[in-house]
């Protein structure tokens, strides 16, 4: 009896009732996330039969190949005129609809959300018949205006164009919440005290409201680069990396050479190079927003 009340008190204190009731999260993140990173970094150092250990031979190959930094450029490029796009219509949308009177922004962030909410592969198939040739309603318009019918995903121009423009139909609502609650979070006092000493719209923008919203459009745009980095539905739909490889992004060029090749150890290490780039990202982003929340 004296073990168990004893044992019974040990249990109660604070910090272990804290972890036992983090303990389940703590075990799926163990198995769903921290595991399977450990293994694919193991796996990406085995040969493509997975018999031989190899340690960064997969990773020199790639590097030698002139399609993975291809990738890269794809990848990089991507994620920056993507996520600026989505940045830029998210604030335009939500100073609109923070400006609308309250009744009436309930209807507007529901019908603005709806690309968001939508599954991106449902979605994506959507937007493929709209740019597919020979269904494409798109092209249709334009015979009909006499305007020439654009080839859009058999020439990488324009399969690159498509790519971003669902990319940043499907992201941009994720932007447009983000801000509006930054927007509803800032006094109102500060705009009144900015007015009174005859402040206009945009020195309000500038000194104001960024400044207010800095850490939140900095922990959103890191979330929306590391999602973009990894995208692989509107990629898959629409191209499916083609033309000639043009418009393959790390996660589909990954599943192409992991899965539809047969080389699961090369596949995993295409993966895990966007580890590296990511990482020092958020690393770099985090700081700057702990520095600012230490000022203030």
């Amino acid at each position: 009896i004296m073990k168990f009340s004893s044992f019974y008190l040990w249990l109660r204190q604070k910090p272990r009732i804290a972890f036992f009731m983090c303990l389940p999260l703590i075990l799926m993140v163990v198995c769903l996330i921290i595991y399977p990173f450990i293994y694919s970094i193991f796996l990406s150092m085995l040969n493509k039969a997975e018999t031989k250990f190899v340690g960064i031979g997969n990773y020199l190959f790639l590097f030698k190949r002139e399609t993975f930094w291809l990738v890269v450029q794809q990848s990089i490029f991507f994620a920056l005129v993507a996520v600026f796009f989505k940045a830029l219509i998210g604030l335009i949308a939500a100073h609109s609809i923070n400006a609308i009177p309250s009744k009436g922004q309930r209807k507007w962030r529901g019908m603005l959300l709806i690309p968001w909410v939508i599954p991106p592969a449902l979605s994506t198939l959507g937007w493929w018949w709209l740019f597919e040739p020979t269904y494409s309603a798109i092209n249709w318009f334009l015979v009909k205006i006499s305007l020439p019918a654009i080839p859009w995903l058999s020439e990488t121009f324009w399969a690159r164009f498509s790519i971003i423009l669902v990319n940043i139909w499907v992201g941009a609502p994720f932007f447009l919440i983000m801000y509006l609650a930054a927007l509803k979070s800032i006094p109102a006092d500060l705009y009144e005290a900015a007015s009174i000493d005859g402040a206009n719209y945009k020195q309000k923008l500038y000194y104001i409201t960024l400044p207010m919203m800095k850490n939140i459009i900095s922990i959103t745009i890191l979330f929306s680069i590391i999602v973009t980095f990894a995208n692989f539905d509107i990629v898959r739909v629409l191209t499916r990396g083609g033309p000639i490889d043009t418009t393959h992004l790390f996660a589909t060029y990954a599943f192409r050479v992991g899965i539809e090749s047969g080389d699961i150890p090369l596949g995993a290490a295409v993966s895990l190079f966007m580890f590296p780039i990511l990482g020092t990202l958020a690393f770099i982003i985090l700081r700057s927003v702990r520095k600012r929340a230490l000022e203030v």
